[in-house]
């Protein structure tokens, strides 16, 4: 999935599977009905319909990403609870930006692996730009989008 600027990454279904088994913080997954919906899932970047089988699971975006490039994030490794499907995703079904209808934060990080800093993102049109204003800096090699309530990461965004 990609915008001008950048390429948006979704929990690829292979780690999806992962951490059904086993998440980031050793944990097994407890499936559930999602009886009302709109969790926010992470392996296909839409919220989830009434009846879907989810589970929240903890996941380490960053430390996954440090282990894929060889760099130690230290400290800045993180984990936090995400919502994927139980029984398997085939990813995102289109190549919008996701998850723009509340307030984010945009959090940058460089090649090594630490925070560069973050901005907030207030409306939809503002996405895009902020996105490209990250990646205009050349020590910028990934962006999480994050909730403001809570914090969670959403997804990652890296140049395209």
């Amino acid at each position: 999935m990609s915008t001008h600027t950048s390429l948006v990454r979704a929990v690829p279904p292979q780690v999806v599977k992962e951490l059904l088994v086993r998440d980031d913080a050793g944990r097994p997954a407890v499936p559930l009905t999602d009886g009302e919906g709109g969790s926010p899932l992470r392996c296909c970047l839409r919220r989830s319909r009434p009846g879907e089988r989810i589970a929240l699971v903890s996941y380490a975006p960053l430390r996954r990403w440090a282990s894929e490039t060889g760099v130690d994030p230290g400290a800045y490794d993180e984990q936090g609870p995400v919502f994927v499907h139980a029984d398997g995703c085939a990813g995102p079904e289109d190549e919008g930006l996701p998850f723009t209808s509340a307030h984010r934060v945009l959090r940058r990080y460089s090649t090594d692996g630490r925070i560069l800093g973050g901005r907030l993102v207030q409306a939809p049109e503002d996405f895009v730009p902020a996105l490209r204003e990250a990646f205009a800096d050349p020590a910028v090699a990934l962006v999480h989008v994050r909730a403001v309530e809570y914090g969670c990461f959403l997804y990652e965004v890296r140049p395209g």
